[in-house]
């Protein structure tokens, strides 16, 4: 078990109170990623700032899980994993593109695969994909402003996925429900 300290409105610094409260108004609870990343202010709001911006991408809500989840798999996000599945939920996305996400099995459309593909090479290859990965993902209907847009997704989930190993966040009473483990093979 880590030793950051999960903060709440009492103990946050200064600077993170408010934010905390944005926490509590926009998911009815303080998130333990949220508490843990109270400690430094910064940190917390360009994490949420990143959250809301990569909200209003052009992207529906099957496409923002495809890419939340992409990542959080490929980092082995112990606490992201069942968030994204229950922000899923939440959304509406259907059971079967959030298990196909999380269990890294064929998605049911070439498009959102074409998605997970391509966001994957970017997070594999640090951005340095190729042209004919390029080529493939804008064969599949996305074009310059979805790759921009995947860098977004993938910056807000370095943020959230990094805090989350370093600190071990534990995976909130709402998403215990979900919890996950990278499975060997995939």
């Amino acid at each position: 078990m880590s030793d950051f300290t999960l903060h709440d409105i009492e103990t946050a610094p200064a600077d993170a109170k408010p934010l905390l409260q944005k926490s509590i108004d926009g998911f009815g609870m303080i998130p333990g990623l949220h508490a843990v990343m109270a400690e430094a202010p910064a940190l917390l709001d360009g994490y949420q700032t990143l959250h809301k911006l990569f909200q209003t991408t052009s992207f529906d809500a099957d496409e923002l899980t495809v890419v939340w989840l992409s990542i959080n798999v490929e980092h082995a996000c112990h606490y992201c994993v069942p968030a994204h599945t229950g922000i899923a939920n939440s959304m509406k996305v259907s059971a079967d593109i959030v298990n196909a996400l999380r269990d890294e099995t064929p998605l049911s459309t070439a498009k959102l695969e074409a998605l997970r593909t391509f966001t994957l090479a970017v997070l594999r290859e640090r951005g340095n994909v190729t042209k004919a990965q390029l080529d493939a993902f804008y064969a599949a209907g996305y074009g310059q402003q979805q790759v921009l847009e995947v860098i977004l997704g993938l910056a807000q989930k370095v943020m959230s996925n990094y805090v989350n190993h370093v600190a071990q966040t534990p995976v909130d009473k709402p998403f215990q429900k979900f919890l996950w483990e990278k499975t060997q093979a995939a």
